[in-house]
């Protein structure tokens, strides 16, 4: 497979060395890994540390900016960051008002964001942690014991972001993030398989007339496989998913996001159909995100993600924010 890399073990590496040359509103650290935003930390502000291995990308640290994540923690390819990371980036962002933890639900993932609250905690910063576990595909999959953290992952991060850049408290941003994932679903397809660098090759077999309903963001098998289906098919299948287990009963935000290799022109005509679907089951969608946010390297294929919305939290989603990934109102 051809890739647009020096050697596996720098691309990492390299690609950090590249976002600091792209954004000098951010702090990158390539040594340790770490991304923070140049302001940091803000007075009394509560600060949002993410991360998780690299692969995702723009997650995590293409949502570092005001308005968003204070601090990004990349992991070697598919590998979740170290704790050693994780109080780096907390203690460059903490303000005295405390720090949030936004933890996907991959198993290495949490239990060194759990270990990284305590050792930072010895240092006298106030963590809290969310974890997010929007994934209806399946549970307890190769990676998580529980749901997996996906598409949902970026609603928390902008919706606790927008609190916390309002000034809101340290419990009060947490109950927002909590809400936000007890509100939101998402279900994944794979049209094609990943490629990761060290690898070189496909991390496993798709004939190219079949596609995986409910595939993780790893590469982790999902429900089923079946024939290639249409467009429509696809969205009949992955939103009937998400409203069988979500039933919202008021206005939805909608992300529908590519999996790294799937062209807009494609996420377009298939946010056409999720509209469709949407329309058809009587669910209003209140606002739309229509991109590759949530990526898995070179997969070919897509996710959606709802999440149910009141008032105040469209509110935050529409409050202004300026990351290298996600940009409004300001």
């Amino acid at each position: 497979m051809k890739m647009l890399i020096n050697v596996p073990e720098t691309v990492v590496a390299d690609a950090l060395r590249g976002m600091a040359a792209a954004h000098p509103e951010l702090t990158v650290d390539v040594e340790n890994r770490v991304v923070v935003r140049r302001d940091a930390p803000v007075a009394g502000k509560v600060g949002l540390v993410s991360g998780g291995g690299s692969g995702h990308e723009p997650l995590h640290a293409g949502f570092v900016g005001p308005g968003m994540l204070s601090a990004a923690c990349a992991g070697e390819v598919f590998t979740s960051p170290v704790p050693d990371q994780m109080v780096r980036a907390a203690a460059a962002v903490d303000s005295g008002a405390g720090v949030l933890f936004v933890v996907k639900n991959y198993t290495g993932d949490v239990l060194n964001f759990e270990m990284a609250a305590e050792l930072a905690e010895d240092e006298g910063i106030q963590v809290a942690r969310v974890v997010v576990d929007d994934d209806v595909a399946v549970s307890d999959s190769t990676f998580t014991a529980g749901r997996r953290g996906t598409g949902a992952t970026l609603f928390v991060e902008k919706i606790a972001g927008a609190a916390a850049d309002g000034g809101a408290p340290l419990e009060r941003v947490v109950s927002v993030a909590r809400q936000v994932n007890g509100s939101s679903r998402s279900f994944g397809v794979a049209l094609g398989a990943v490629t990761t660098p060290a690898k070189g090759s496909p991390t496993f077999d798709l004939p190219s007339g079949e596609l995986e309903l409910g595939i993780g963001i790893h590469g982790e098998p999902g429900r089923e496989r079946r024939p290639m289906m249409t467009s429509g098919e696809i969205a009949d299948f992955a939103v009937d998913a998400v409203l069988e287990d979500l039933r919202p009963t008021g206005p939805v935000l909608a992300l529908v996001n590519g999996m790294g290799a799937t062209p807009l022109l494609e996420l377009y005509g298939f946010n056409a159909e999720v509209h469709r679907v949407l329309s058809e089951r009587g669910v209003p969608v209140a606002r739309t995100l229509v991109g590759n946010y949530v990526t898995s390297l070179d997969m070919a294929g897509c996710s959606v993600t709802l999440c149910q919305v009141d008032e105040e939290l469209l509110r935050l989603w529409d409050a202004p924010v300026a990351t290298p990934a996600l940009r409004w109102g300001r």
